[in-house]
């Protein structure tokens, strides 16, 4: 662990983007400023741990991890977004939008031609 003293008005940068500021200081109590992008989340430790057991505890309820794959419709062996039922499939294995059949629509979010928000072959983001 780094230990670093700082003064009120002081600060500590971690990487480029993440700035944690001393504002204040009354009794056995600091009071930090923190300055992170919107997708860094920031927690207190007791929130962050609440909110990793909840992950936890859903995680349980929703069943072992190759039935959540195959929900979402992705391969459960290698991580590989598989492809969408109803779209026709070129030689090279890619969904091909102008051959799907009739009322098939590709997921919301997805471009033009495009048949899935991850890249073919893209790995399975965490979480």
């Amino acid at each position: 662990m780094l230990v670093l003293t700082r003064k009120i008005d002081e600060s500590i940068m971690i990487g480029d983007e993440i700035k944690i500021t001393v504002v204040g200081v009354r009794g056995d109590q600091v009071k930090l400023g923190i300055e992170a992008p919107r997708q860094i989340p920031v927690h207190r430790e007791e929130i962050f741990r609440e909110i990793q057991e909840e992950n936890r505890r859903a995680a349980l309820q929703a069943g072992p991890p190759d039935v959540e794959r195959a929900r979402l419709g992705q391969f459960a062996n290698g991580g590989v977004a598989a492809p969408n039922p109803g779209v026709a499939q070129t030689a090279d294995g890619h969904g091909a939008a102008e051959k799907q059949g009739p009322g098939v629509l590709p997921p919301a979010g997805t471009a033009p031609g495009q048949t899935s928000m991850l890249p073919p072959g893209a790995p399975i983001p965490p979480g």
